[in-house]
C-alpha cells in the first residue's frame, strides 16, 4: 500500500514536470527508473527499455513512415498538394471553414505530422481564410481541427503501436476505427462553423493590413498537379487489398513508403543521392522522436508495474468496468489539454492498461486507438501544442484564441468517442 502511495505521489510529479515542459523522454525514464529502484526491481527498467527498443513492427511501420514524410517535404510534393487543394476552396464562402477542416483532416494522413501538416497546410489555407474576412482564430482552429487526420495514417506511431499489441495488420485497425476517427473530424468541422456562426466571425467588415500581402503569397506557387498525387501513393498501395480485384496485393508498410518515394524520385527528377539521405535521415529523426517516447512510457509503465499501482488499477476496474470507458478516454484527453501532447498519456495507457481489455469487456483495438484520438483531441484544444503555435503564429494570433473556438467540438467528440467506440 504504501509503495502505491509513493508511485501516485511519481505520477502527480510526472505530470507536473510535463506541464512545465520538460524533456518528455527524460521525465518518463526517470520516473520508471525511480519506481523499479523504489520496489526493488532497478533491472525491470532496463529489461523494458531494451524490449521496446526492437519492436521490428514498430520501426519498421514508423521509421520508414517518417523517411517518406522527409522526402515529401524535400522535393516540396505536399505543398503542391497543398496548393492544388487550396484553388478548390476559394468560392466556398462559409463553408470555406468546414471544407478547410476536411481538406486539411485528409492532407493530414499523409503528412502525418501535427505541427508538419500545420505550416504546410497553414502557410496557405490560413491566408486564404483570412481574406475571405473570416476571423483569424477561426482560420487557424479550422487548419488545426484537422490535424486529428493522422489518425488514419498508416504511419502514425499509436497506429502501428496498437497493432502490434493487438496482433493485427495496421491497415486493418485502421479499418476498424476509421468510422469513429473521420466522426471526430466531421464533428470538429461543423463545430467550429457553428462558432463562426454564433460568434458572427465570418464576413468580418475589417481585414488586417497583413492579409494582402498574405494572400498575395499563395499566388506564389504554380501547383504541379502531378506532383501533388505523391503523397498519396504508399496509402493508396495499402488500401488496393481492400478491393476483391487486388486481394492478393498486398504490401508491407516499408515497401509502399519505399515504392512512394521511388515514384516521387522518378516524377520530379530529384537527385537520387539528396532523395536517399532525406529518406534515412527521417527514419534516424522517428527513432529518436517518436520511437523513443514509446521506450520511454514502456520504461514508465514498468514502473508503475513493479509498484504494484497497475494491478491495484486493474482490479478495480475489473469491478468497475464503467471506468474505464471514461479513464481511456479523458484521462488521454486532459492529459492531452495541459501537456500540449496526447501522446505520453496514451503510450502509457496503453502499455500498462489497453493489454487488459477483455477483463473490462472491451477489445484492445477499440480500446488502445480510443485512447490515442481521444489525446490527439485533447492536443487541439490546447494552446500548448506545437501544431497550435504553428497555426497561431500564421494567423498572427495567441494561440489561446484559437483553442477556445476548438474547445466545443473536442469536447464534443472525445464524449462521442467514449460513448459510441467504448
Amino acid at each position: 500500500m504504501v509503495m502505491q502511495l509513493i508511485a501516485v505521489v511519481v505520477i502527480l510529479i510526472t505530470i507536473y514536470l510535463l506541464i512545465k515542459k520538460y524533456e518528455t523522454r527524460m521525465v518518463l525514464i526517470g520516473s520508471g527508473l525511480l519506481l523499479c529502484i523504489l520496489s526493488l526491481t532497478p533491472l525491470d527498467a532496463f529489461t523494458a527499455f531494451s524490449e521496446r527498443m526492437v519492436s521490428s513492427s514498430l520501426i519498421q511501420a514508423i521509421c520508414s513512415s517518417m523517411g517518406f514524410a522527409y522526402v515529401m517535404k524535400y522535393t516540396k510534393c505536399d505543398m503542391h498538394l497543398v496548393h492544388v487543394l487550396s484553388k478548390v476552396l476559394t468560392r466556398l464562402g462559409f463553408f470555406l471553414i468546414p471544407a478547410t477542416v476536411i481538406v486539411t483532416y485528409f492532407i493530414n494522413i499523409a503528412i502525418p505530422s501535427a505541427a508538419g501538416c500545420a505550416a504546410a497546410v497553414g502557410a496557405t489555407l490560413i491566408p486564404l481564410l483570412i481574406a475571405a474576412r473570416i476571423h483569424p482564430a477561426i482560420a487557424g482552429g479550422a487548419v488545426l481541427c484537422g490535424t486529428i487526420g493522422s489518425m488514419l495514417s498508416p504511419g502514425m506511431s499509436h497506429n502501428a503501436f496498437v497493432a502490434n499489441m493487438a496482433n493485427m495488420e495496421v491497415v486493418d485497425l485502421i479499418a476498424r476505427h476509421s468510422p469513429y476517427s473521420l466522426m471526430a473530424g466531421g464533428i470538429a468541422a461543423v463545430a467550429l462553423a457553428a462558432v463562426a456562426l454564433v460568434k458572427k466571425e465570418y464576413k468580418m467588415t475589417v481585414t488586417s493590413t497583413g492579409d494582402t500581402s498574405s494572400s498575395s503569397s499563395t499566388e506564389a506557387v504554380r501547383p504541379n498537379y502531378l506532383y501533388a498525387t505523391a503523397p498519396f501513393i504508399p496509402l493508396l498501395l495499402l488500401i488496393l487489398p481492400f478491393f476483391d480485384t487486388f486481394s492478393s496485393f498486398k504490401l508491407s508498410v516499408p515497401a509502399a513508403m519505399l515504392i512512394g518515394t521511388i515514384y516521387a524520385l522518378i516524377i520530379t527528377l530529384t537527385s537520387p543521392s539528396a532523395i536517399t539521405k532525406e529518406f534515412f535521415k527521417g527514419m534516424g529523426n522517428a527513432y529518436g522522436d517518436v520511437l523513443g517516447i514509446i521506450i520511454a512510457a514502456a520504461v514508465f509503465a514498468a514502473g508503475l508495474k513493479a509498484s504494484g499501482l497497475i494491478d491495484a488499477f486493474i482490479s478495480f476496474l475489473t469491478h468497475s468496468p464503467e471506468f474505464a470507458r471514461w479513464g481511456g478516454t479523458l484521462g488521454p484527453f486532459l492529459m492531452g489539454i495541459i501537456t500540449g501532447s496526447g501522446d505520453a498519456a496514451a503510450f502509457a495507457f496503453n502499455e500498462t492498461v489497453t493489454p487488459f481489455a477483455s477483463q473490462f469487456g472491451y477489445e484492445i483495438p477499440d480500446m488502445g486507438m480510443a485512447a490515442a484520438l481521444s489525446g490527439a483531441l485533447g492536443r487541439t484544444m490546447s494552446p500548448l501544442a506545437g501544431a497550435a503555435i504553428v497555426c497561431a503564429g500564421l494567423a498572427n494570433i495567441n494561440p489561446m484564441e484559437i483553442a477556445k473556438r476548438t474547445a466545443p467540438g473536442m469536447i464534443i467528440a472525445v464524449i462521442a468517442v467514449a460513448l459510441f467506440m467504448l
